[in-house]
Parts: structure tokens; sequence; C-alpha cells
């Protein structure tokens, strides 16, 4: 009698444990789909000046509301060969930038004009200072002892941008289907901005003329 009781006991337990884990699966599938949004693609396209691809032009979606972004790896604005890189550099609002010294000497990286004013004073090599881009626009960004040396800080209130590269190309991750404003700016340009309903058949091609 009493094996026959042990015997029932762990095939209760056993119940149990197969019912808590099932539970557990099952919350875990309804919090990945409801994090998931129907409807999401990638928006691609090119950027261009007359005809020829337009490299490190900033394309943005305005969506001041849109969720946050997600996180990963830390945003860097480098420094080595006596270059920043990248050259163009966009950020959502309230993004920090690492700026490291991957040189051979010393650099002040600092911006005083339109945008975020800072200056990080001297710093050698193997070291780091960061910046809290905290409001919309462009920053330009020099070193004190090099005046070479210069990048911009593009920064949009939006988790929905992307810099093309030096064949034109752009893709920005992770659009919600809809009818959005679009801008698109590159060093020495005037802003491109206009409107356009956009799903995953679209393809987003800018021009400068």
């Amino acid at each position: 009698m009493s094996r026959r009781f042990h015997i029932c006991t762990v095939k209760a337990s056993t119940r149990r444990a197969v019912r808590a884990v099932l539970l557990a699966a099952l919350w875990c599938a309804s919090t990945v789909l409801a994090g998931a949004h129907d409807g999401d693609f990638d928006l691609r396209g090119t950027v261009r000046v007359a005809v020829h691809p337009e490299p490190d032009a900033v394309v943005w979606l305005e969506a001041p509301n849109g969720p946050p972004s997600p996180s990963g790896k830390p945003i860097v604005l480098d420094q080595r060969n006596f270059t920043f890189f990248p050259h163009v550099l966009a950020v959502r609002m309230g993004t920090t930038v690492d700026l490291p010294n991957n040189d051979r000497v010393f650099h002040n990286v600092f911006s005083f004009h339109d945008g975020k004013r800072f200056d990080l004073g001297l710093y050698p090599v193997g070291t780091s200072r960061q910046v809290r881009f905290d409001k919309p626009g462009v920053n330009r960004v020099f070193c004190n002892i090099h005046p070479n040396m210069a990048a911009y800080v593009k920064v949009v209130d939006s988790p929905y941008f992307a810099v093309s590269d030096r064949d034109g190309r752009f893709t920005i991750s992770s659009v919600p289907q809809g009818t959005y404003t679009y801008h698109a700016w590159r060093p020495g340009r005037e802003e491109l901005t206009g409107s356009s309903p956009l799903t995953p058949a679209t393809v987003l091609d800018l021009q400068w003329r």
C-alpha cells in the first residue's frame, strides 16, 4: 500500500512539473507575440545627388512617440589616423556616444556650434570620453589640436533612421506600415522632406538636384 502511494505521489508531482513548464512556455510565447508588431518591415531606399549615389546621408522618419530603441552595442565616434570615424554619425535623441582615442597622439574633441556644446579636454591614446546628445539637430565635431579633423553627429527624435552607404543605399529596420513624413540630410545641402505611405513594397528613392 505504501509503495502504491509513493508511485502516485511521484506521478502527481510529475504532472505538476509538466504543467508548470507548459504554463511558463505559454507565458513566454504570449510575451513574444505581444512584443511583435504585425506589418513591421525593413524600409530600403537610395539617396542621390543628381544621378550620383550619395554616401553619408542621414534619412529618418518622423516618429517622436516611437517605441524605445533596443539596447545594444555602444555607439562610437572613433578617432584613429587623425580622422573621426564615421564621418557622419546618426543617433536618436538622448543617446550617449563614446569618443575613444585610438590614435597615437593626444586629441581634444569639442563642439561649439549649433546643437550640443562640449569640450572634452586633452586625453591620450587608450582613453575615452562620453557625450550625451539630448537635443535634435546637427553637431559639428572637431579636434582642438588637429584642425583637419571634423565629423557630424546628426541627432533625430525618432527610432527610424539610417545613414546611406558609399553606394547611396540605406535600410531603416522594423518600420510599422503607415504614412510618414520623411527627411534626408547631408553635409552642405538643404534638408529634403516629404510625405509618403510606406509599405513592405516601398522603395524610398531620394534625390538632391
